[in-house]
């Protein structure tokens, strides 16, 4: 399959949600270049306590030292500019390394002690936390952020990269995605609120990654207005792979805000759907109701293990990021037991190379601490080695679009950034928001450098021998 390949039938539909009541803040001031944002003039060590405090013990200070010389020796290679405060400039440029007229992204360190304090302290959770803090800026968070991204296995030297267990964090053992701690994980991030995700999503509310029309030079230059026709466009291509029509029995794991639930129903299905989020259950069932497909659309506040029934469809959108290796199984489990003998189940993940996995799968990182406590990103090769040797399911058709996801969350950097008076005004201070920003450049550059995908992936179950 290609980029191109028609989405199915059902693409031109317009949006069952008209009556969005998302809708008026989302559509208010479309994504534009925005100000970098300042670092914070106070950081509220209540709210922020390891941004607030730069780590000081001897311990820290003897990491922070050999942090400082590791990070050193390894940007004079790399095509970046790391601009210090006292005249000092690192970096491939500067290392006579560099090409006539070639333009590197850059790096300002404000606060040189305090980021290798944190790095050494922390590793790549003192990195986030450096930035949050303001020790360091960038004109182009993405395009520094890709330098790390692209070479991330290389950049410690192999002998460290061993010893990496002994000294960074580790996950706690609150943020396991046990049944009882799941809960806790899932509503840390989707429950901040629902009118922060609406200042930076377009008016379906999806939060995941879009399936453009465009490929190429074309793709990388998307506008906002054609934002939510192609997450509208990613919706109908899972529900076409699915086999989802007229009197289908529809179970979503994962409702995000409601939009798959409801061109699920505007094709004459009914709909389980299950969350884990109470605001995003809320804002659902209000689209549902208002669309007039309530009869059709049912929303549970539940785990997706405690799930009973038997459907012809499943339908996951980037859920199974946020289950944790340990229950992948139990997740694939889940879904053959509940799946109608004929059925099809079509899930969007995003996934990481497999190597990848396997030396990162058990790290603590700034994206658990901050972004998503418990989430762990899958491979194709772990999806597929899992549901062959655990379940009676077997991968039938992928679709990788990672490139997609890298304009998708283009988009809402822009529009993030271009309404930070609203998300102020919301509560969020500064270091929210930079906070926000790093995680959102952060992604995107892991999706413009292949260190990260994101696949289609259709299953059904083996044929008894």
């Amino acid at each position: 399959m290609t980029m191109t390949e028609a989405t199915g039938p059902h693409t031109a539909q317009t949006n069952p949600a008209q009556t969005n009541p998302a809708q008026t803040i989302a559509q208010a001031n479309p994504g534009v270049p925005y100000t970098v944002p300042q670092p914070p003039a106070a950081i509220d060590a209540a709210v922020w306590p390891s941004v607030a405090t730069v780590p000081s013990s001897f311990k820290a200070r003897l990491a922070g030292r050999a942090a400082d010389a590791i990070f050193r020796a390894a940007v004079r290679r790399l095509p970046l500019e790391v601009r210090y405060p006292d005249g000092t400039v690192l970096g491939r440029a500067a290392s006579g390394q560099a090409e006539p007229g070639q333009v590197f992204p850059v790096m300002t360190m404000n606060r040189p002690e305090a980021f290798a304090a944190r790095l050494g302290d922390g590793g790549l959770i003192g990195l986030g936390e450096s930035y949050m803090a303001g020790d360091w800026d960038a004109d182009d968070l993405t395009a520094v952020m890709e330098v790390f991204a692209a070479r991330v296995g290389t950049l410690v030297p192999e002998p460290l990269q061993k010893l990496r267990g002994l000294y960074l964090p580790r996950t706690p053992r609150t943020e396991r995605n046990t049944e009882q701690n799941t809960r806790s994980n899932i509503s840390r991030h989707y429950d901040l609120s629902n009118e922060l995700f609406a200042t930076f999503l377009d008016n379906t509310m999806t939060y995941s990654s879009a399936l453009f029309p465009e490929s190429g030079d074309a793709l990388r230059n998307v506008a906002w207005d054609g934002l939510a026709a192609a997450q509208q466009a990613k919706i109908d291509r899972l529900l076409d792979r699915a086999g989802v029509t007229e009197g289908t029995r529809v179970l979503e794991i994962g409702t995000g805000w409601g939009e798959l639930a409801l061109r699920a129903a505007a094709r004459g299905a009914t709909v389980y759907s299950v969350t884990l989020s109470s605001e995003q259950q809320e804002l659902a069932r209000q689209r549902v109701a208002e669309a007039g497909y309530a009869d059709a659309v049912t929303i549970e506040l539940k785990d997706y293990r405690a799930v009973e029934g038997e459907f012809d469809a499943v339908v996951s959108v980037e859920m199974i990021e946020a289950v944790g290796y340990e229950y992948w199984a139990t997740y694939f489990q889940t879904i053959e037991r509940v799946l109608a003998p004929g059925g099809k189940v079509a899930i969007q993940a995003i996934t990481i190379g497999h190597d990848r996995l396997i030396a990162t799968r058990t790290s603590y990182t700034w994206v658990h601490k901050y972004i998503f406590p418990g989430g762990v990103i899958p491979s194709v090769r772990a999806i597929e080695e899992i549901t062959e040797k655990q379940t009676g399911l077997r991968v039938r058709e992928r679709l990788a679009m990672g490139e997609h996801y890298a304009q998708t969350l283009r988009l809402w950097e822009e529009r993030f950034m271009g309404r930070a008076d609203d998300v102020r005004a919301l509560g969020f201070d500064e270091v929210f928001q930079r906070m926000w920003l790093f995680y959102l450049c952060y992604s995107r550059a892991g999706f413009e450098t292949g260190y990260l995908d994101v696949q289609q992936i259709v299953l059904d179950k083996a044929a008894s021998r």
